[in-house]
Formats: C-alpha cells, structure tokens, sequence
C-alpha cells in the first residue's frame, strides 16, 4: 500500500474558499476544465488535493457524508488560529495539548469544513 494521499475540499462558493485557503497557508490553486463540475487542483508544496463545487448542499440519505478531517502542522498555532477567523473562519474547538507531541485544535473554514491545526511542541502537556 502507497504511502501517498490526495485530500478535497468541497465548497459552495470556491471563490471564497480558494481565497481562505490560498491566504492561511499560501496553496496554489489551478482551476480543471472539461470536468462535469468546478474544481480546483490544490498545489500545497507537498501533498496534492482538490476543492470543487459541493455536489449537493443535502446529500441524499443512502449516500450520506462522512467527515475524513485533515490537520495541518503549522509554524505558531495561537497565531494561524487568529488568522482564520480574520479570514471568515472559525475556531471550533481551541487548542489542546497532546502530552509529548503538539498543540492541536480544529477550525471550521468559510464553508463550514472541519479542518485541524497543529503545533508540534514535545513539551506540550
């Protein structure tokens, strides 16, 4: 099995979301033409992901919409955390210590995605 991993960002409004996410952690998005929806190829230095047009704002019940959350490491989180509600976005639940390894909280961006945030400080605790 392949150690590599691609993530998406569903949004209603991609503007709004490639400008959240482009701002708070400087990604690079190209825009995918010729695709039966609007989506954007995320270019993080790092892993690759996608944000596209939410498909449906409800989706239909035998299809129903689980979370995968992904936590991103960042420089200062107390810093990054107030950086995302400049930009629209929330804190949802506020940084906590995880004893040994880092600091974590996670965020709601301007789409109402649940992201994560971490500092990795082995004297966190």
């Amino acid at each position: 099995m392949s150690g590599h991993f691609y993530f998406e960002i569903q949004a209603d409004d991609t503007q709004r979301a490639v400008s959240f996410y482009g701002t708070l952690f400087g990604w690079q998005f190209d825009k995918v033409e010729g695709l039966p929806l609007e989506y954007w190829r995320i270019d993080t230095g790092g892993t690759g992901g996608g944000l596209l047009q939410r498909p449906a704002q409800t989706p239909p019940t035998e299809y129903g919409t689980n979370a995968f959350v992904c936590s991103f490491e960042v420089d200062d989180f107390d810093e990054t955390a107030q950086h995302v509600a400049r930009l629209g976005g929330q804190v949802a639940l506020p940084k906590f210590a995880v004893p040994g390894r880092c600091w974590q909280g996670y965020c709601l961006d301007t789409e109402g995605n649940t992201f994560g945030i971490f500092q990795v400080d082995e004297a966190a605790g």
